[in-house]
This record gives C-alpha cells, sequence and structure tokens, in this order.
C-alpha cells in the first residue's frame, strides 16, 4: 500500500506582490523545435536567496501551475537540501528529427552514458529508424525513449519490441491503466525494457497512483511539475519506485534546481534528462553543460542583465506573463 501521507504541502508563503516585483519572462531560442515551439517562455523570479524560474508550459492553466509556482518559491526562497552527491549523470536528447539529422543533435551534447530519444512523431517506422540511428552513433549508450504519451498501446508495444536494446520507455502511452496493461504484456512476452512514469505521475491528482497500479518500474521526476525539489523528494520516497530526474525544458536556472533534486535522491541508477541547456541557442545565465557527462551541484547561475534584456519578451508578454502569475498565485495560496 501506497502511503501519501508524507508528501509535503506546496510553498505558499510568499507574497504576490514581492514574486511580482522581481519578476520578468524571456523567451529562448531554440535549435530545434521542440513541443512544438521554437521559442521557450519562461518567468525569472528573484529571490533573496537567488534567481528562480516559473515556467509552466503556456496551455497549462492555473491549477496546473500552481505546483510550479511552489517550486520557484523554494528555490528562490528557501533554497534546496544539501546533496549526497555532487555530480549527476545526464543523457543527451533527441528531439523527433528526421534520422540524418541525429548526429548533429548529438554533436551538441559531447560525451555522454545515455540519450533519451523523443518518438511518436512523425509515425512508428520513422521512430524506430531514429532511435536505431542513435544506437549505430553510440553504441555504448544506454538509450530510452520517450513518447509522451503519444502511443497506442500496439505501436508501443511494436516498439519497444522492435527495440529491445532500450533501457526503458518513458511513458508510452497516455493513463496509469494503459500504462500497467502496456507493462503486463510486455513482460509476458519476456521484455526487459523497464516502463517510467513521467505524464502519469506529475499530472495525476494523485501522485503515487501510478505505484499502487504497479504500472512502472521507475518514475521520472521534475521539480516545478511536483512542487519543488523537497517535494519531489518525498514523492519519490513515498512511491517505493526507483526515480529519474528530467528537466521541464528549462533555463540553466531551473535546471539547478532539477541538478539538486538529482543530487539529493537517495539512490540514483540512471542518468538525468537535464543537460537539455544544449537545446537553446542562448540563454541568461552561464548554461549548464555537462561535462564528460556529469552535472554538478550547486546554486542556480546569476542571469547577465544584458542578456536579459536581449531576451525580454515584448510588453504584451509581459503582461500575460504577470497576469498568469497573479492567477496562479491565489491558486496556490488558496491550496495552503
Amino acid at each position: 500500500m501506497v502511503d501519501n501521507s508524507h508528501i509535503l504541502p506546496l510553498n505558499a508563503d510568499v507574497g504576490l506582490e514581492e514574486l511580482a516585483a522581481n519578476a520578468v519572462a524571456i523567451g529562448l531560442p531554440m535549435n530545434t523545435k521542440f513541443r512544438n515551439t521554437t521559442l521557450r517562455e519562461v518567468m525569472l523570479l528573484k529571490g533573496p536567496l537567488g534567481w528562480a524560474e516559473f515556467s509552466p508550459f503556456p496551455e497549462y492553466g492555473p491549477e496546473e501551475s500552481a505546483a510550479w509556482l511552489s517550486a520557484a518559491i523554494e528555490a528562490g526562497w528557501h533554497g534546496w537540501p544539501d546533496p549526497v552527491r555532487h555530480q549527476v549523470p545526464v543523457n543527451a536528447t533527441v528531439p523527433a528529427v528526421a534520422v540524418d539529422d541525429v548526429e548533429a543533435v548529438l554533436a551538441r551534447f559531447g560525451p555522454v552514458p545515455a540519450v533519451k530519444v523523443k518518438v511518436a512523431d512523425p509515425d512508428v517506422a520513422t521512430d524506430i529508424a531514429r532511435v536505431k540511428r542513435v544506437r549505430e552513433l553510440l553504441p555504448d549508450a544506454q538509450i530510452r525513449i520517450d513518447a509522451n504519451a503519444g502511443y497506442t498501446h500496439q505501436q508501443a508495444f511494436e516498439v519497444i519490441t522492435a527495440l529491445d536494446f532500450l533501457t526503458y520507455a518513458e511513458q508510452p502511452v497516455a493513463g496509469i491503466e494503459p500504462l500497467a496493461a502496456l507493462r503486463a504484456d510486455l513482460r509476458a512476452t519476456g521484455s526487459s525494457v523497464l516502463i517510467a512514469a513521467d505524464e502519469a505521475v506529475r499530472k495525476a491528482t494523485d501522485p503515487l497512483a501510478v505505484a499502487q497500479a504497479n504500472a512502472a518500474d521507475l518514475i521520472v521526476v521534475k521539480v516545478q511539475p511536483l512542487g519543488g525539489v523537497r517535494r519531489a523528494l518525498s514523492i519519490v520516497a513515498a512511491s517505493g519506485l526507483d526515480a529519474v530526474v528530467s528537466s521541464a525544458l528549462d533555463s540553466s536556472v531551473g535546471i539547478a534546481a532539477g541538478v539538486a533534486l538529482a543530487a539529493s535522491l537517495p539512490k540514483l541508477d540512471h542518468a538525468c534528462g537535464l543537460a537539455t541547456a544544449a537545446l537553446f541557442t542562448t540563454e541568461p545565465a552561464t548554461p549548464a553543460r555537462a561535462v564528460e557527462g556529469y552535472l554538478t551541484a550547486g546554486p542556480a547561475p546569476q542571469p547577465d542583465p544584458a542578456i536579459i534584456e536581449q531576451l525580454k519578451l515584448p510588453a504584451e508578454r509581459q503582461a500575460w506573463w504577470q497576469t498568469r502569475l497573479s492567477k496562479t498565485h491565489s491558486v496556490l495560496s488558496a491550496k495552503a
């Protein structure tokens, strides 16, 4: 039985006026289209302990964005727990690019112990070819796929059984029960590819329901969607499952929180999806670039005021983000 009682509450102890007074919305240009965008919009907040990030995806409403604001409050006003390790292994990320473009994408990351390949776009045959190209270029790397819940049961089964060298498949289908059914079918055929839950954890009303349903072998945890480093740690502990930390396409300010989470996990057996700074052409602060496949834990980097000015979104987008911050803060305060 999974025990929810030890999941920490969201952080809601900073007033809107204080948050809004030191907030700026910027746009990060991307090397490759990712999540159907070439410009990642984020809001940076300056707290007494340093810079923090609030960057729920544009389609998320205030209810879903509340946890993201909680994570920003933790980063800028409370800080993170002490790490148990100072270096975190990271994977490269290959978006759903054409097979011929895979090599150029991988070249941006340098040496890495693992690669995550985005799939479920545009079709199963291309997905399989894309993953096999990664395997061809990096035969010694661990390879995992991420479908963002985009496959049907049959498509996921076809891809995973065709790619039996995968370490794990991340959220191949939508929902907890479909995930459990796919995992059971794979095990019945002798497949040892692990199933990782992402959306089924961060988008569920109960983030531990996936463990209760025996639907995954490990969970993917992201700091912002889960409400902060400490809250994510409490969710991992309560789940009883292994965890891998991933980025929510954060800037390097937000990546620092992801590294803090990975550095604080009692157990870390998988390289983390935190090298996504390589997907941006420009960053507001020193990019979180891996060295020999590792990122080092530490405080969030200090943004350069000149680069912030360069990346600053126009007035109408600043107003949109400020309105979003206000509505989200209202929801977050009601949850406290």
